[in-house]
């Protein structure tokens, strides 16, 4: 297998100090190290378990679906009757098990796609092996469906039946959509509140979820849940500490994935998933990580950290890491419609300017060698929009692109974790879209659990300039606890970027509708996240037009 140079050394000299002796391969150190990279084993988990001897429900993790092309969509679950029960490998464990109280082998896993729910007309069916080295999770990509239409899928293990999923199919690349409309989502930490939004968003009518990264949080989960404060159940103790290892991030899966508002989403809507920062550690930068660890210790816990994601996630082929590299930036093409350029803008940016944190704009911050994307990304970006035919180019990503000071006049701050903190990253991808002929630009965002509404602005120090594009900032599931609808800094935020033209900082999500005419965005928020079933409504809905980009109230 190839693979990627530049962490093969960083990923061999770790392994001289987390395994017992030296290893000669990067495949044997990684293989090691908690099966971080590679593909199943053939030796020693070669052997297969009788599904049918599977004596409690596996699939208590729910179904998902993602990716969607126009004859494709990808369908995933994963195995685990005991889904907080630790590995084999784990002094945590009860020994003989792979994790999830799955035995340490293979298990056939059947799988059906249908054109009703009921199952009576079948699309696609199928078998597959759920391999311990992937903690029995399965990932299918059923070729040969119709484009643009609704499917129903659902997997057997044993006597065992999961729940059943709703997905929807790609457009045709040549389709001329009438509309499209898509939810974004990001920032669900556990211990922060109830996934409540993803309940309502469940019964939503959208053709497509995007999750713009912080599927879970690294930070420990006591006994309780957090704020969810449980009197019926009790956590393990091995939540409550930061995840780490390759256990570790799948053991946190399980706890987010047994949350059944999460699961009612999944089922509903197909989901394209992009990371952030928490999936690993937050604010990571490339290899660098918070607490400045060693490069090469850092990179395990990345290789952990993306299999696990990947394991967990309803991702292809082209998506699974190797060892701590994964390419998860990536095309999804909607008919003549829209283009989405799906980024990841954690992987191979460079480290925040001046130690992270808010500072005002300087020579580190505004160094020309500065870059989010990594220069590859960010070529591959540019490209595609020059080959782009779509009446919409919409760039869904992580962390907020527009200018935001925190302040008026000469002393503002700026976000050194955000695209403020790599102006000529932002001023190369701007200048891009501008060369490729990208009229109607919309930029989807996460990571700071609050919309925004933003005005994208040729030159941010001109609020007269020119309206590139704009911007939907959607704000968490859970992260941050209740919120409010005007936090503290509203009145200077508001004040000091007058291409905001909107704030709010309860939880929710955004639906954002596309036409051949305009594209609508609906900021949807709930009134509480720490105590569960609070109503949905909607806060705001701004629109844009083709061609005449700039955010009016709808």
């Amino acid at each position: 297998m190839t693979h990627h140079a530049p962490h093969e050394q960083e990923i061999r000299a770790a392994a001289a100090h987390f395994g017992r002796r030296r290893f000669l391969t990067v495949t044997g150190a990684a293989a090691a190290l908690a099966f971080t990279t590679n593909l199943p084993l053939t030796g020693a988990y070669a052997a297969e378990a009788d599904a049918r001897k599977i004596g409690e429900n596996p699939f208590t993790l729910g179904v998902a679906s993602g990716d969607p092309q126009p004859g494709s969509v990808v369908l995933w679950t994963r195995l685990a009757p005991r889904p907080y029960e630790p590995g084999w490998g784990s002094p945590r464990s009860n020994g003989g098990e792979s994790g999830g109280g799955m035995p340490n082998a293979r298990v056939t896993v059947r799988w059906e796609v249908a054109y009703d729910e009921h199952f009576k007309r079948l699309a696609g069916q199928g078998r597959a092996d759920a391999h311990p080295e992937f903690n029995h999770s399965v990932h299918i990509e059923p070729t040969g469906l119709a484009p643009d239409r609704v499917y129903y899928y659902r997997f057997r293990a044993g006597s065992w039946i999961s729940p059943v999923g709703r997905t929807r199919t790609a457009p045709a690349r040549a389709a001329r959509l009438s509309d499209l409309k898509l939810a974004a989502v990001s920032c669900q930490a556990y211990h922060d509140g109830y996934f409540t939004a993803y309940r309502h968003l469940a019964e939503e009518d959208v053709d497509v979820v995007f999750h713009l990264g912080d599927y879970l949080y690294e930070y420990p989960v006591d006994a309780a849940g957090g704020v969810r404060r449980y009197t019926d159940r009790k956590l393990p103790a091995h939540f409550a500490h930061e995840t780490v290892t390759l256990e570790d991030y799948r053991l946190r899966y399980a706890l987010y994935k047994s949350d059944p508002d999460l699961q009612a989403a999944h089922a509903a809507h197909p989901f394209i998933a992009t990371w952030d920062d928490h999936e690993v550690e937050n604010n990571y930068a490339s290899d660098i990580s918070e607490d400045n660890l060693p490069r090469a210790e850092f990179l395990v816990r990345r290789a952990a950290a993306y299999r696990a994601y990947w394991e967990n996630q309803p991702l292809r082929r082209p998506q699974r890491p190797d060892g701590p590299d994964a390419r998860l930036y990536r095309r999804v093409q909607y008919g003549q419609l829209a283009q989405f350029d799906i980024l990841d803008t954690r992987q191979y940016r460079s480290d925040q300017a001046y130690g992270d944190g808010w500072h005002a704009p300087g020579p580190e911050s505004l160094d020309p060698g500065r870059t989010l994307t990594g220069a590859a990304q960010e070529r591959w970006l540019i490209d595609g929009w020059r080959q782009s035919s779509a009446r919409w180019n919409v760039l869904p990503q992580q962390v907020t692109f527009s200018e935001r000071r925190n302040a008026t006049g000469a002393g503002y701050q700026l976000s050194m974790d955000a695209w403020d903190g790599y102006a000529a990253s932002r001023d190369r991808v701007l200048a891009g879209a501008e060369s490729a002929g990208v009229d109607n630009l919309v930029v989807l965002t996460g990571d700071v659990h609050v919309h925004y509404a933003f005005d994208i602005k040729k030159d941010f120090k001109d609020p007269g300039s020119r309206t590139a594009g704009v911007e939907f900032v959607t704000t968490s599931i859970a992260s941050g606890k209740d919120g409010a609808d005007k936090p503290a800094n509203w009145a200077a935020y508001m004040a000091a970027n007058p291409h905001m033209k909107f704030y709010n900082g309860r939880r929710g999500y955004v639906t954002v509708t596309l036409d051949q005419d305009t594209v609508r965005g609906d900021y949807r928020t709930v009134s509480a996240v720490t105590t569960p079933g609070a109503p949905v409504r909607t806060a705001a809905s701004f629109v844009s037009e083709a061609g005449d980009p700039g955010l009016k109230p709808a």
